[in-house]
């Protein structure tokens, strides 16, 4: 036999209610061992900008271009031949990439070149690269 419980859900009345523990927000840490992850773990903030980026680059468009700006410079024209996509669009994505710091520009005459904005973009891409061929081949 089983009863709602205040939010909802199914509670089975079989757990004799003796067994059931109370939540205690107070643990026992020993704090020894929680010192140096307490020191290596980020705050709150900043996990969720990382999140955010982290996320931003969850498009497959977005990385193909990075792909392509891993090795050279490149205008939005060779961009949208090679990606087989309209220029707006790739503009559209590169203004993106532009305001979260992943690309940046040069002008030369009418042309604007776009590149990886620093190394730390093109480790990030390699790595993230090569742990997915890795994956592949096991």
């Amino acid at each position: 036999m089983s009863t709602r419980n205040t939010i909802g859900f199914n509670v089975s009345n079989s757990i004799p209610q003796s067994e059931i523990l109370e939540y205690n927000p107070k643990r026992n840490i020993d704090s020894n061992n929680v010192q140096s992850p307490l020191e290596r773990v980020i705050d709150s903030d900043k996990a969720q900008r990382m999140a955010e980026f982290f996320s931003f680059l969850g498009d497959a468009n977005r990385l193909r271009i990075l792909s392509l700006l891993t090795s050279e410079e490149l205008c939005v024209g060779d961009l949208a031949g090679v990606l087989d996509m309209s220029e707006s669009a790739v503009s559209h994505q590169l203004r993106n990439l532009r305001a979260m710091r992943l690309v940046s520009y040069r002008k030369q005459g009418r042309n604007v070149f776009y590149r990886l904005h620093d190394s730390h973009i093109l480790h990030l891409y390699q790595s993230v690269a090569e742990h997915l061929d890795e994956d592949r081949c096991s």
